[in-house]
């Protein structure tokens, strides 16, 4: 059983927080089955990574780089066509010193 997005959420931002980094969300959506995006800025280079969830075909939860800019501004734009085409995503910021980015599934680097 999947925990609802906005448990999930408070858990990523609990992990962020427990591990020195800071999170916040920036855009709710659906509280119970929302995609969530979570863009990552590395503080010691002020680059950015954007990770969203994807499934793979054995039906494993995983998360990839949908945009593989490091750019801010980028990022920002593909978040923006995201919200166009699912207006119950979720985005959720996170600043690190290293740029961890606190996922504990899978993360595909591509």
């Amino acid at each position: 059983m999947l925990l609802s997005t906005d448990i999930w959420v408070a858990a990523l931002i609990r992990r962020v927080e427990l591990g020195g980094g800071y999170a916040v969300v920036v855009r709710k959506g659906d509280a119970r089955a929302g995609s969530v995006l979570v863009k990552v800025m590395n503080r010691s280079d002020r680059t950015f990574r954007l990770y969203g969830e994807a499934t793979r075909g054995d039906g494993e939860r995983v998360w990839m780089r949908p945009a593989l800019s490091d750019q801010e501004t980028d990022l920002d734009r593909y978040i923006e066509r995201a919200i166009r085409i699912d207006p119950d995503i979720w985005v959720v910021e996170v600043e690190d010193k290293d740029g961890r980015h606190f996922l504990t599934e899978p993360v595909e680097e591509g």
